[in-house]
């Protein structure tokens, strides 16, 4: 029996709810969610990983700052934004909580949340081969591995990655920057402006007949054992997942510098799309390291990609599908259209998300369109569904999320890159939607 949408599955619930396999959009409660201090020391990560990323990113800002003219300071870094009070109110439902979005779909160089870890992992192989070349020794001046000795270098390496899109074009601005060859492995169906944009930058774009899974699965068996080459593998790196863990040390910052408490009694909800998982579940970590129970990550999945969600109430024992669970994965959010979830991300923190959310389309044009009209926010439609999760999750748990002393941060993922002629029609549809719905 189909649940109404704005209830949500109990804790007890080990199994899969009979709505998502419909394509209804629910709000599910984490069974295994667990206390952050009894499962952090079961983890094969700790808190002096982080740092330790955190620290190897700050080598490289002196190289960013040469390559990169917009970035003075060679830090990767966005705004955290007040929301405008009236969306703010449809979405807390009172005009008590704060609710601030992290806007990773301006990040610069690439538009989105992936150059935390797409950049991160291209520059951490960089350092290894030029360290192995003796071309860079501890403690020098990262800005070497633009000179033209070190570029000749690189130029006999090559990189690979499967990506919707956003991940390949981080890797790609990187690693053809630093004069890597740089190979994206793409789903025949993946944008065709994304494909165009990386081989502007002179990224090689290999398509495959299947769907995102398979277009990262032939890249893998493409590069195995292959000399001078580095696969970047979204669905397994640790390179990647802690590349976007570090990203809680400037959350943490900019709070601090607005003065928002973050405590017991001014819990914190952060919204954050899920695709395959690597940059969300990153960030979960590195926001449960920094503020422990008192944060409540929530991921968000279309309702026809839903893979999270379908991993985590199966359990971890084995990778499952949303093929298997009669969905098509066919959605207008193409950086969230996965229908295999990250392994090692659910295994990670599996039982440190509070909750995933699934959500439609219409409302992630809804919520695009009237970002744009009332914030000026550019945004993908992957990058709206935060905005449609929160809201359904204040409205379906008034005692959690509809706490008017909490601060909820959306976590936004591309847009600013997305061009004019897309945009456009995204608008164009987010209009007619709110025409036939009389808004």
């Amino acid at each position: 029996m189909t649940k109404p949408l704005s209830d949500y599955d109990s804790r007890a619930s080990n199994t899969i709810p009979a709505a998502v396999g419909q394509g209804v959009p629910v709000v599910w409660m984490n069974p295994r969610y667990r206390n952050t201090a009894e499962i952090l020391p079961t983890l094969p990560f700790s808190i002096v990983d982080v740092e330790n990323t955190e620290k190897r990113w700050r080598c490289f800002d002196p190289l960013l700052a040469r390559l990169f003219a917009e970035l003075e300071t060679g830090r990767i870094d966005s705004p955290l934004l007040s929301l405008d009070p009236s969306s703010r109110r449809r979405i807390a439902g009172n005009d008590d909580g704060a609710v601030l979005v992290k806007a990773d779909h301006a990040l610069p160089i690439t538009g989105c949340i992936k150059a935390r870890g797409g950049v991160y992992e291209v520059l951490a192989y960089a350092e290894t081969v030029a360290l192995e070349a003796g071309l860079l020794s501890p403690g020098e001046n990262y800005a070497c591995l633009a000179e033209p000795g070190v570029r000749e270098l690189f130029a006999k390496h090559s990189i690979a990655v499967g990506s919707t899109g956003n991940l390949g074009f981080s890797v790609g601005v990187m690693g053809r920057a630093l004069g890597f060859k740089v190979e994206v492995h793409m789903s025949h169906d993946a944008k065709d402006w994304k494909k165009r944009r990386l081989r502007d930058i002179g990224a090689t774009v290999v398509e495959h007949p299947g769907d995102y899974g398979s277009a990262v699965a032939a890249a893998r068996a493409s590069f195995l054992d292959k000399s001078c080459a580095h696969f970047i593998d979204d669905e397994d790196s640790i390179a990647l997942f802690l590349g976007y863990a570090a990203a809680a040390y400037d959350l943490e910052r900019q709070l601090a510098a607005l003065r928002i408490p973050v405590d017991s009694a001014h819990p914190l909800y952060v919204y954050l799309p899920c695709g395959v998982g690597g940059a969300p579940g990153g960030v979960t970590f590195g926001l449960k390291l920094l503020f422990g129970d008192v944060v409540h990550p929530v991921f968000v999945e279309p309702v026809a990609s839903p893979c999270m969600l379908a991993q985590l109430a199966t359990g971890i024992d084995r990778s499952v599908s949303v093929y298997d669970i009669g969905l098509d994965n066919h959605t207008a959010a193409d950086g969230l259209a996965v229908a295999r979830a990250s392994m090692l991300v659910a295994r990670t923190v599996g039982e440190l998300v509070e909750a995933v959310v699934t959500v439609p389309d219409d409302e992630l044009f809804l919520w695009l369109g009237d970002l744009w009209r009332e914030s000026n926010l550019r945004l993908e439609p992957s990058a709206a569904s935060g905005f449609a999760a929160a809201q359904r999750f204040c409205a379906a748990t008034p005692g959690l999320g509809g706490n008017d002393r909490a601060t909820h941060v959306i976590w936004t993922t591309g847009g600013a890159l997305l061009p004019e002629a897309e945009f456009q029609e995204a608008l164009s549809r987010a209009r007619a939607l709110a025409k036939a719905a009389d808004r």
